[in-house]
C-alpha cells in the first residue's frame, strides 16, 4: 500500500491511498492539483504555522486578505517534512538549528475569500503539488492557518470519498490522455516494446479493449515508448 500525498497532522480532508500495483503509479497521483479550505486567525502569529505551535497574540490584522497566485517561489517553512542535506528539516528546526531550505517554484491556480469575521478569514486555494498553504497564509502577515482541509485532488472530491469503495487504476488514471491500441501493438506493449502513435506528452494511457496496459512516453518520432507497464 502507498499514498498519493500525507497531510500536515492538524490537518483534515482527501487522501488517495494506493493499493497494489497502484502504488507503481504514484508520481500522476503525486503530480495532480489540489484544492483546501483553509481558515486564517488574523492578529496572531504561529512558529509552526499551523495551531500546534507556539501562538504569539500581536493584534496586527493584515490590510489585505489577497494571496498571489500564479507560479511562485515558496521557501518551505521551516517545520516542513522536506530534506536538508539528507535530513527532514523539522528535525533541525526543533533542535535549536536555524535553517532554510531553498525556495522551490509553486504554482497557485486560484485563491478565494469565502468569509470574514473579526480576526478569522477562510479561503479556498487550489495550487500545485508541494505547496505549502499554511506558508501562504503566514504570507499574510501576522496569520496563522488554524484549519486546514483538503477537498479535492485533482478530479478526486472529498465529498465522493468513501474509505470502502475501490476505484479501479484503468478508471482513477482516465485523467490521463489515451491511446488506444490494436491486438498486435498490445502484445508488442506488453514486453516494453515501443509502438507508433499520435499521443503526445511523458504520460499517455495504452490500453486495449479497456485494459490499462502501459503508461508510454511520446518520442520525438512519434512513437510511443512504454515505461510502466502494469499489464502484461
Amino acid at each position: 500500500m502507498g499514498h498519493a500525498g500525507t497531510l500536515d497532522p492538524f490537518a483534515t480532508g482527501l487522501l488517495l491511498l494506493l493499493i497494489g500495483r497502484a502504488t507503481r503509479a504514484q508520481r500522476f497521483f503525486m503530480a495532480l492539483s489540489k484544492t483546501y479550505r483553509a481558515v486564517a486567525r488574523l492578529g496572531w502569529t504561529s512558529d509552526t504555522g499551523d495551531p500546534d505551535g507556539e501562538l504569539t497574540h500581536t493584534g496586527r490584522v493584515p490590510e489585505r486578505l489577497e494571496m498571489p497566485t500564479g507560479e511562485l517561489m515558496q521557501r518551505p517553512p521551516a517545520y516542513s517534512a522536506v530534506k536538508l542535506a539528507g535530513e527532514r528539516l523539522h528535525r533541525r528546526t526543533r533542535r535549536g538549528e536555524i535553517v532554510e531550505a531553498e525556495p522551490r517554484p509553486v504554482v497557485v491556480h486560484r485563491s478565494e475569500l469565502l468569509w470574514h469575521q473579526g480576526e478569522r478569514a477562510a479561503f479556498e486555494i487550489e495550487c500545485s503539488s508541494g505547496t505549502y498553504v499554511r506558508q501562504l497564509v503566514a504570507d499574510l502577515g501576522d496569520a496563522y492557518c488554524e484549519e486546514l482541509e483538503r477537498t479535492a485532488i485533482g478530479d478526486f472530491r472529498l465529498e465522493d470519498a468513501d474509505p470502502e469503495r475501490v476505484v479501479p487504476l484503468a478508471e482513477a488514471l482516465s485523467f490521463l490522455p489515451e491511446q488506444r491500441l490494436d491486438a498486435a501493438d498490445a502484445e508488442r506493449v506488453s514486453h516494453g516494446v515501443a509502438v507508433e502513435g499520435g499521443g503526445k506528452g511523458d504520460a499517455v494511457r495504452l490500453t486495449h479493449e479497456g485494459r490499462l496496459l502501459a503508461i508510454a512516453r511520446a518520442e520525438p518520432d512519434g512513437a510511443l515508448k512504454p515505461y510502466l507497464v502494469l499489464d502484461s
